[in-house]
């Protein structure tokens, strides 16, 4: 990331919220635009590419979760989703979805500006991780977002992909959970260590068992778990 404000697009289609907010993150050199529906989200996703996104559920017309859906299918920036509906079921729809961070309505406006500033900061981390991993029948690419299993081209969700990066760049070390949620969330504050399990659970599955048996991604118990690499090394 070079040295120009980085940039946060606001989608709520309430204006005092999007004032209250725009003023939040200007307040720590934050550039923001908004959008007040989904539909002028994605205009503005084109043609400005922010560096994160905070975006409300419940909007009429296209909602947030449609307005992430379309975003996944052409970038892979932070999404922040803000939500007033049941926390439970929605935190587990968000991961499946591919959002990065989400905060219930009302929340303490200081921290929604932590949790945006932590998605920010593992952004640029991302950019000084090792580019790949080959193992053979494993191969991780993080520069060209691809991940091939026996030859065959495995879709991640952006958690997912980021999941296994933290994974890869250990090189068959034991990761602690901590450790996880900085470099998949940002940070570890606000995250619930279910949502590393459930995000480990669907990684394995998408992956399938490795050639000499069993799944990968093993769990290190009490502590985090670590990507089983029999082949290669960090590229």
């Amino acid at each position: 990331m070079t040295d120009r404000a980085r940039t946060v697009l606001i989608v709520d289609d309430d204006p005092a919220m999007r004032l209250s907010v725009r003023d939040a993150l200007e307040g720590v050199s934050l550039r923001v635009t908004e959008a007040d529906d989904g539909r002028e989200a994605l205009r503005v996703l084109y043609a400005e590419r922010p560096d994160l996104v905070v975006l409300d559920v419940a909007m009429p017309g296209m909602d947030g979760w449609q307005v992430l859906e379309r975003i996944r299918e052409i970038a892979d920036m932070p999404v922040l989703m803000l939500t007033q509906m049941d926390q439970g079921i929605n935190r587990v729809r968000g991961l499946r979805a591919g959002a990065d961070d989400y905060l219930g309505k009302p929340f303490f406006m200081p921290e929604l500006v932590a949790r945006a500033e932590a998605l920010l900061r593992r952004t640029r981390a991302d950019r000084s991780r090792p580019r790949a991993l080959d193992a053979g029948w494993l191969v991780f690419d993080r520069a060209a977002r691809r991940v091939t299993v026996g030859g065959r081209p495995v879709e991640l969700t952006p958690l997912e992909f980021r999941l296994l990066g933290v994974l890869a760049d250990a090189a068959g070390d034991a990761v602690s959970r901590d450790d996880i949620m900085a470099g998949v969330w940002g940070s570890p504050e606000g995250v619930d260590p279910a949502q590393v399990a459930l995000l480990a659970s669907r990684l394995r599955r998408k992956l399938g068992d490795a050639p000499e048996g069993g799944s990968p991604v093993e769990t290190v118990r009490g502590f985090g778990y670590r990507l089983r690499v029999d082949q290669g090394a960090p590229a």
